[in-house]
């Protein structure tokens, strides 16, 4: 069974067990995401093609990560004038992996978020707001000793333009 998907403007052909790279969906990793815009579902000799999608169907996947894609140069310029301008692009993308299709979206399981990853970044920041105030109380605690600055000894500038006044006479 396979599916045709649209999603951030795109379409893919999708069947289960695929992982697509897709423009950014915003989901932490692990956590399922219901695809609900599908225009063709085929199984066999069976195709069901949408008007402009197949209703109720939906297709069902895990976001493994978020990513970005290669950096894009853009290079501008006029000629005769002198004007370049150069910028990067880097496209932000999930990966997913197809994890189920079905024609009708009440068949797929519940969206529930892979709560091992939710509490593991919810542990990694705990440590690390613990981290960061340890560091701030002890440079608190340290004292910089500073000494004071001393009035540097200015130089005679009378010399320096007595010796430019014997050049300038010789």
């Amino acid at each position: 069974m396979y599916a045709l998907v649209k999603t951030g403007g795109k379409q893919y052909r999708v069947t289960k067990g695929d992982t697509i790279l897709v423009e950014r969906i915003a989901a932490e990793e692990g956590v399922q995401v219901i695809l609900d815009e599908v225009i063709m579902i085929g199984n066999g000799d069976k195709v069901t093609i949408g008007t402009p999608a197949v209703n109720g169907a939906a297709v069902s996947a895990i976001v493994m990560r978020q990513t970005r894609g290669p950096k894009i140069i853009i290079f501008r310029r006029k000629r005769r004038k002198n004007h370049r301008r150069t910028k990067g692009h880097r496209q932000d993308l999930t990966l997913l992996k197809i994890t189920d299709i079905a024609e009708d979206a009440k068949k797929l399981a519940k969206p529930v978020a892979a709560k091992s990853a939710v509490t593991k970044k919810a542990t990694t920041k705990k440590s690390e707001a613990k981290g960061k105030t340890q560091k701030a109380a002890q440079k608190t605690t340290a004292t910089k000793k500073t000494t004071p600055k001393g009035s540097a000894a200015k130089k005679t500038v009378t010399k320096k333009a007595a010796a430019r006044k014997a050049a300038a006479k010789n």
